[in-house]
């Protein structure tokens, strides 16, 4: 195998990995505000996460560094093009970053509120606008002779576009739900799991009419054969589901999303960025790789490294294995934080025993 196949796969696997850790805690985002009916309940959805979502981020760096070391030239077109939803997709996750780590800084519940919508809007828009990303890189992009993007904005948002952003955040949310059934106790968990099993049907007829789309625009016999696992996996997942097997759940869920991801790239190889121009100015494995001694040595690194990386991320999800319980909160959390002007309560707080 070539030296720009392998890297080709890697680039893919994580992109895979990305999507299917990235993809709970952005589901788990989403529905923060849908099952988390109170303080208490959304401290333990957000707690459910809280020791993953900067370790899966990781996976988007590292693809970023191995697309722009390993192929340049697809780094370079794919950077300039698709500009404007990238810079969103980073301001998005700066802000659900910040949210995420501020939350608990204060105990008032206006600030908690706040910061409980930047978590919201920071997982929403990554999801449907990396869906409108991918989707657009497998319909095709307007690429000249010289490899440069040479479209709008507009050409990103296609109608095939839009149905990819609408179906990957439907599969995180479905994905998410389920895993808050898997982490969480009482009767969060219990809706955890029937809302993923109505959202996971409508995820699931979604993913069939795209990936379906997909086959059409772009697409071989590889490609439709791991597409058509990804969608039994996906409904193994909403079976397991519903009889109260979230563990299995879960694993089906990530299961489909990570063979979905891995359809679209088999569809694509090896064409990394199609042009809608003339199918000879496409971006290919070839024509926007590295040098072959830069590959080699990235090889070597690589091979050193992502074993190491994955085992600690492995040992994380270990450690933190264990169910999240909803506690109540301490009655000076409830309380609004006292502003400049108002009058304060000399009365000192009552205990227990004081008359």
């Amino acid at each position: 195998m070539e030296l720009t196949t392998v890297w080709f796969v890697v680039i893919a696997g994580l992109w895979v990995g990305y999507f299917v850790l990235e993809g709970f805690d952005f589901g788990v985002g989403i529905l923060l505000r849908i099952l988390g009916r109170d303080e208490p309940e959304r401290r333990a959805v957000v707690t459910a996460i809280g020791p993953h979502w900067d370790g899966n981020e990781v996976w988007l760096i590292v693809a970023g560094g191995a697309t722009f070391a390993a192929f340049p030239e697809w780094y370079a077109t794919l950077f300039s093009g698709f500009y404007l939803p990238l810079f969103a997709i980073l301001v998005a996750l700066i802000l659900r970053g910040v949210a995420l780590e501020y939350r608990g800084k204060r105990e008032d519940l206006p600030w908690r509120s706040r910061m409980d919508t930047m978590i919201t809007i920071g997982s929403v828009v990554p999801a449907l606008l990396w869906g409108i990303t991918f989707a657009s890189l497998v319909r095709g992009v307007p690429i000249d002779a010289r490899h440069e993007f040479v479209g709008t904005l507009g050409s990103l948002f296609s109608p095939f576009a839009l149905l990819g952003g609408l179906t990957v955040a439907m599969l995180f949310v479905a994905h998410g739900a389920i895993f808050l059934a898997l982490k969480t106790t009482g009767e969060l968990r219990h809706r955890a799991n029937r809302f993923a099993s109505y959202c996971g049907l409508a995820a699931a007829a979604l993913a069939v009419g795209f990936l379906a789309w997909t086959q059409g625009l772009r697409g071989d016999t590889w490609s439709a054969v791991v597409a058509g696992l990804a969608a039994v996996a996906l409904l193994a997942g909403l079976v397991a589901n519903r009889v109260g097997r979230e563990g299995w759940a879960f694993v089906g869920t990530s299961v489909a999303i990570g063979l979905a991801v891995a359809s679209l790239f088999v569809a694509l190889f090896p064409v990394v960025m199609p042009s809608t121009l003339d199918p000879a100015w496409s971006l290919t494995t070839a024509n926007a790789s590295s040098t072959p001694y830069t590959l080699k040595v990235l090889t070597i690194i690589a091979a050193i490294f992502t074993p190491l990386v994955m085992l600690y991320q492995g040992w994380t999800y270990w450690v933190f294995r264990k169910r999240v319980t909803v506690e109540p909160v301490q009655a000076q959390s409830l309380t609004p934080p006292h502003h400049p002007g108002q009058a304060q309560s000399l009365t000192p707080p009552q205990h227990p025993g004081q008359v």
